[in-house]
C-alpha cells in the first residue's frame, strides 16, 4: 500500500490492487501539499464530524463517487447534501467496501458538524480498522485520547500500522500516544494531527524517543511524499 500525507489527518492510501482509499479530506488544511492534485477516489472513510476532518468530502464525493464510509448519522447528513454511495456504520460494526473491509472503532473525542450557522450532533466518533487484503490490519485512529479499549484491539486484530494523533490539545499527545502503541502492539507508528497550528505542540521526535524501549518505529511523512508499507 502506499501511503501519502495530505496534511493534518488526510491521507491517501492507494492499495496495490490500484483502488484508492482518502480518509478525513481537508484539503484546505495549512500543511496540504502544494500541487498535489487527486486523481481517483473508490473509498472514502470519515472519522466523524468536525471541520477539518470532512470539509473536502463533499466535494470529494461528488468529484469521484466513492463509496463513502462514517457513522450513521454522518452519512445521513452527507446525504442530504447529495452525496451517493453511503455507507452508515456505528462503533464495532465492518462493512466490506470493495477490496478493502473496514471496521469502526471506538474514540475518545467529540463530533459536530458545522453546517451554515448551524452546529449539529454529529455522532460517536471513531476510528478504524482496515483489514488489507493481504491480511495486514492497519489501526486509524482518528482523533481520540489513549483508552483502555485499544488493548482488546490488540488483542482482536493485531494491528501492525497505526496512525494516531500526536499534536495535544484536541488529541493525544505523545506520552498518550506512546501508551497507546503499548497498548495496541503496533510496531511502526505514522503521527498525524500535529504542526498544523501552533497551538499543536506535540512532535514525532518526542514520541519516538518514548516508543524507543518498545522498539517501536516513527514514520515522519512528509506531505505529499507516498510511502509504501
Amino acid at each position: 500500500m502506499q501511503i501519502t500525507w495530505l496534511g493534518h489527518s488526510s491521507f491517501e492510501l492507494r492499495l496495490d490492487s490500484g483502488e484508492v482509499v482518502v480518509v478525513d479530506p481537508w484539503f484546505g488544511n495549512p500543511k496540504f501539499p502544494a500541487g498535489f492534485t487527486l486523481s481517483r477516489c473508490d473509498v472514502l472513510l470519515i472519522s466523524h464530524g468536525h471541520f477539518d476532518h470532512i470539509d473536502s468530502a463533499i466535494s470529494v464525493a461528488k468529484e469521484f463517487s466513492p463509496v463513502v464510509a462514517a457513522n450513521f448519522e454522518i452519512v445521513s447528513w452527507l446525504q442530504s447534501k447529495g452525496v451517493e454511495n453511503g455507507v452508515g456504520m456505528n462503533l464495532g460494526g465492518t462493512a466490506q467496501l470493495g477490496p478493502l473491509k473496514v471496521t469502526m472503532t471506538n474514540a475518545i473525542h467529540s463530533s459536530t458538524i458545522s453546517d451554515g450557522e448551524q452546529t449539529i450532533p454529529a455522532g460517536n466518533p471513531g476510528g478504524f480498522i482496515l483489514h488489507l487484503p493481504d491480511g495486514r490490519k492497519v489501526y486509524f485512529a482518528g482523533d481520540t485520547a489513549v483508552h483502555a479499549d485499544m488493548e482488546l484491539l490488540k488483542r482482536l486484530y493485531q494491528p501492525d500500522l497505526a496512525f494516531f494523533p500526536i499534536g495535544d490539545l484536541f488529541t493525544m499527545g505523545p506520552e498518550q500516544a506512546a501508551l497507546a502503541a503499548e497498548l495496541t502492539g503496533v510496531k511502526t507508528i505514522i503521527p498525524m494531527h500535529y504542526a498544523t497550528f501552533e497551538a499543536l505542540t506535540g512532535t514525532p521526535e518526542k514520541l519516538q524517543e518514548l516508543v524507543q524501549p518498545l522498539g517501536v518505529k516513527i514514520i515522519k511523512l512528509k506531505p505529499g511524499e507516498p510511502w509504501t508499507y
